[in-house]
């Protein structure tokens, strides 16, 4: 039973997480999630984020086959039945119609052999769990680093100049907070149970 499903343009840790945090808001936390050995799902934040909500993690054995069998049966049955479809000027919105289309019109609701002619959601019948509350998932993304503020009172995270008012920690090694929850949200610095907020350099002004 596929809990969420998405099409992306690369497969990096972030539109992992992205999609994970979708399937806790309409499903609850698992007791524990099973992975492939690849380096998307090898990640800190990753084993951060589930330590802190209480999610095992587990991953497949590297170099055996059989201990992703129901992983690999599922995208051969992706392929097949949708994939090898779409012709090659898809877009990516166009692909996630048509995955969403297949998969809420036939994978979900077709008999499978492997379920004694049940489908998907006629087995799937665990009691429902609550959603994550956003808190805890704003909690379990919350990454933290340590950076150097430069004599101008300037940082660099993620390859992006900040800026920080607290002229006394030029120069100073800082612990630099950011939530992958919105990807859009400013990061900031934590220090001594303070949170000052630093702001996109405005080369202009600068």
């Amino acid at each position: 039973y596929v809990v969420a499903l998405e099409a992306c343009s690369t497969e990096r840790e972030v539109e992992m997480l992205r999609l994970l945090v979708k399937a806790l808001r309409g499903h609850g936390a698992p007791d524990a999630l099973y992975l492939d050995n690849g380096p998307t799902y090898v990640g800190e934040t990753l084993r951060t984020a589930c330590g802190r909500l209480g999610i095992g993690l587990l991953h497949a054995k590297p170099y055996d086959p059989q201990a992703r069998g129901k992983m690999e049966r599922f995208w051969r049955t992706l392929r097949e039945q949708c994939l090898d479809h779409l012709g090659p000027q898809a877009s990516l919105h166009d692909v996630q119609v048509r995955l969403l289309a297949w998969l809420d019109r036939h994978y979900l609701v077709t008999p499978h052999g492997s379920l004694m002619g049940k489908s998907p959601c006629q087995v799937y019948d665990a009691p429902p769990r609550e959603p994550v509350p956003e808190a805890m998932l704003r909690e379990a993304l919350i990454v933290r680093g340590r950076r150097r503020v430069r004599r101008d009172g300037t940082l660099s995270v993620g390859g992006t100049d900040f800026e920080l008012d607290a002229s006394y920690l030029c120069g100073r090694l800082v612990t630099v907070a950011r939530c992958l929850l919105d990807p859009n949200e400013a990061p900031w610095v934590e220090h001594e149970d303070q949170r000052l907020t630093l702001r996109l350099v405005d080369p202009q002004a600068n």
